[in-house]
């Protein structure tokens, strides 16, 4: 598909006269993480940076690894390459990991969800090499796709070499890096149910009955926290990506190098008390709402709908309005198959005067394959008969 777009359709103004001055949220200078190595706060739906401190720093992030490996695990499950249900393998490589685990056997099946949630709440080493097998193929596939995935996101400062966040040398990130991968991953809707449990069971109805506990503890003691994944090691100290929702505004935070769990989730608590005392959310649209119908050549369909690919929402200060705020579509031309579920199809664009408050990439909400002779041929005959009639 070509890249280059053409401005079509939708160009119109929102007027939302509930709100007074004029104005859109920008950082905010703030004393907050003063006992963490670098920390971040970003409003989720807008990607704006509300606080940040040495964030772009590279620093092992522990267990917040399992961060990517839960997105990958939520992709594949979104494109259909695996199901919810299906029973995942646990090989001798994954039985044998250390560090935190939900003490799988070499050979013993679990579902997909089962190994979610034995990695969002327990943070288990071995399900994450479980399911990463049973996605790529391999563990080495499987970080393959995790650096692939990072450079997609344009993340600057990441290396994986597992997907656990076991210590290896030149396994790295930072707090901007994991908020970004904490926004993709908030696309998904479901893995809340995951990331925002505080205790469940695994092999319920066995003798080998598992309690999980989260070790996210702001999950139970922070009104709004639904996840999302906590990491420690002796080189990382205490690390935490949090996210909270309040209100209609989603925020994420994140903390590493904290000396001690209490003052992780004291730091990532204030900030959190920040983003929502001072700031709020205007939604605009969900995720998967149509925006556009795209003509598509050569496919087994002849339109398909571009739709949004994330949430989409403006963010202001309390008590600023987002008063004309001009929206433009724009969709590549000549969009030709065949197209997978989620190609690009163009963007949306939200801006105040010359200033850009949101673009975000417009996709396809279902796939399209090449058309047969025999589906042109059809088609052929139909336009045919339409305007002869």
């Amino acid at each position: 598909m070509k890249k280059r777009g053409s401005k079509i359709l939708i160009c119109f103004i929102f007027l939302l006269a509930l709100f007074a001055p004029t104005g859109f949220a920008e950082e905010t200078k703030v004393d907050l993480a003063e006992d963490a190595s670098s920390a971040i706060l970003i409003e989720r739906d807008t990607g704006t940076v509300l606080f940040e401190k040495e964030a772009d720093k590279k620093l092992p992030p522990a267990s917040m690894t399992k961060i990517m490996t839960m997105l990958l695990i939520m992709e594949a499950l979104d494109e259909g390459k695996i199901k919810i249900n299906d029973k995942v393998r646990t090989s001798e490589l994954a039985a044998s990991m250390g560090g935190s685990q939900i003490f799988l056997g070499a050979g013993e099946e679990m579902t997909v969800d089962e190994m979610l949630r034995g990695i969002a709440i327990a943070s288990g080493n071995d399900a994450s090499v479980a399911m990463a097998e049973h996605i790529a193929g391999s563990h080495d596939g499987f970080i393959e796709m995790m650096n692939n995935k990072a450079k997609e996101l344009g993340l600057q400062n990441t290396s994986f070499k597992n997907p656990t966040g076991l210590p290896a040398a030149e396994h790295y990130s930072t707090a901007r890096d994991m908020a970004i991968m904490a926004k993709e991953l908030l696309k998904y809707d479901s893995i809340t149910k995951y990331t925002g449990v505080y205790e469940d069971y695994l092999r319920e109805n066995t003798d080998k009955k598992f309690w999980l506990v989260n070790t996210n503890r702001l999950v139970k003691f922070y009104p709004g926290v639904d996840g999302i994944k906590t990491g420690f090691t002796n080189e990382a100290k205490y690390c935490l990506t949090a996210t909270a929702k309040k209100d209609g505004m989603r925020v994420i935070a994140v903390v590493m190098g904290a000396p001690t769990p209490k003052d992780r989730n004291r730091q990532i608590t204030k900030m959190l008390d920040f983003a929502f005392s001072q700031y709020r959310t205007h939604p605009m649209y969900e995720r998967n709402q149509p925006l556009s119908k795209v003509k598509v050549s050569k496919g087994d369909k002849s339109t398909i709908n571009a739709v949004t690919s994330e949430p989409i929402s403006l963010l202001t200060k309390k008590g600023e309005s987002v008063d004309d705020v001009e929206q433009e579509i724009i969709i590549n031309e000549n969009s030709k198959a065949p197209i997978n579920k989620g190609d690009e199809l163009g963007k949306l664009i939200l801006k105040k005067g010359d200033k850009i408050l949101v673009e975000s990439p417009l996709v396809a909400n279902t796939e399209v394959k090449a058309a047969t002779w025999w589906n042109l041929l059809k088609r052929t005959i139909g336009d045919f008969a339409k305007y002869s009639n």
